[in-house]
């Protein structure tokens, strides 16, 4: 009952939710003492130890995972954040990090078996969801999109299945023209140029083949390079984004509906990750971290209420400007390592959290209008 109020006050308020997930010890990670992180049985709060000042730092969070939560666990905390994107919102969910906190596990996970990942499994909620929804005269259509950006330039990672798929959809004819982020009549932001692969409603089985085929080809297309961090460290930030339309037949309801996944880039610092040698890791590096430190102006101006937000300062927040300004739901999973090593860099996320936690967006908007038969 506590937390169900919890969630109803965060809901007015707009709040962006924050959830904590800590990895656990991988066989690279060198164990030579316990985790400084200690998560609370309630799974609301954890103290982690300052390396600085040697002591304990408690922190309070909407959800906080421990190491041995596994992905089934982990989404089914945020399936009805998802499932509101059938409703009409905009819904936005990236992870943050440092580099090699398991963000990408828990974005995209592996298989599709219990490791599956938010992605996957979201689209598996939402094609359940709008079958059972049909009994209630609900029609709903799908299409996926999956970009990234890369040294603040974008970049379609479906591009190659828009050039051999006929049933995909563009905003362009030219798949691989440059993309770049527009605004609507409506004043809503949209990536010209991107592709839109259908994803089937009707075939549960279909639609997560679908799902399958373009998560790997946007697996291949994205941008990674090894770091003293992570073997396979992502240098971009990549958004995977599903477009919802419903029509009712009975009312003429029309509902459009966003869902933003995003797994941002992991934060570095240059001494530890090895980026440095590189001349163009550093400067995947530089762009990193100017994007990440652009996301956090953002959420300082919303908090303070500042009269101007600098969402245009990068792509990053002017792609997400609509879930972030109020018209939508955001939550975000801040991934951390549970090395001591690593303890630093948690401390620095977990604090960014905190400010972001104390964002008041507001009650989002549900996107429903009517036709002509739905008008009373």
């Amino acid at each position: 009952m506590r937390r169900q109020m919890h969630n109803d006050i965060q809901e007015l308020r707009g709040n962006i939710r924050v959830f904590v997930r800590t990895r656990p010890f991988l066989p690279g990670d060198k164990q030579t003492d316990e985790s400084p992180i200690d998560v609370t049985p309630d799974g609301e709060s954890l103290t982690i130890l300052d390396r600085r000042s040697g002591s304990p730092l408690d922190f309070n969070f909407d959800k906080v995972f421990p190491p041995s939560a596994g992905q089934e666990v982990v989404f089914d905390e945020v399936s009805d954040f998802i499932q509101s994107a059938l409703d009409g919102y905009h819904v936005c969910l990236f992870s943050y990090g440092q580099t090699g906190s398991g963000k990408t596990h828990t974005m995209q996970g592996c298989g599709n078996g219990p490791m599956r990942g938010i992605i996957p499994r979201s689209v598996s909620k939402v094609l359940d969801q709008a079958r059972a929804m049909n009994k209630q005269k609900w029609n709903f259509t799908l299409s996926a999109s999956f970009l990234e950006i890369y040294n603040e330039n974008l970049k379609d990672l479906l591009t190659s299945m828009q050039q051999s798929n006929e049933k995909s959809t563009s905003n362009s004819n030219n798949g691989s023209k440059k993309l770049s982020i527009k605004r609507n009549r409506e004043g809503k932001s949209f990536v010209d140029g991107l592709t839109q692969i259908p994803i089937d409603v009707g075939d549960s089985h279909l639609g997560m083949q679908q799902l399958e085929t373009l998560m790997g080809v946007a697996s291949r297309s994205r941008s990674v390079a090894s770091t003293k961090m992570n073997s396979q460290s992502s240098r971009s930030h990549s958004v995977f984004m599903l477009h919802l339309n419903g029509y009712n037949e009975d009312s003429g309801a029309i509902v459009n509906g966003n869902l933003n996944l995003c797994d941002l880039a992991g934060s570095e610092r240059l001494d530890r990750s090895g980026a440095g040698a590189d001349a163009q890791r550093l400067k995947e590096t530089q762009s990193i971290n100017k994007s990440l430190s652009c996301l956090g102006d953002v959420f300082n101006a919303l908090a303070t209420g500042a009269s101007h937000v600098p969402y245009r300062n990068s792509k990053l927040t002017y792609l997400l400007q609509d879930c972030l300004s109020g018209d939508g739901k955001a939550l975000m999973f801040v991934n951390l390592s549970p090395t001591t090593a690593s303890s630093g860099e948690s401390v620095c996320s977990l604090r960014f959290a905190k400010r972001v936690n104390q964002v008041e967006l507001g009650k989002a908007t549900k996107h429903i209008q009517y036709s002509a038969k739905g008008q009373r």
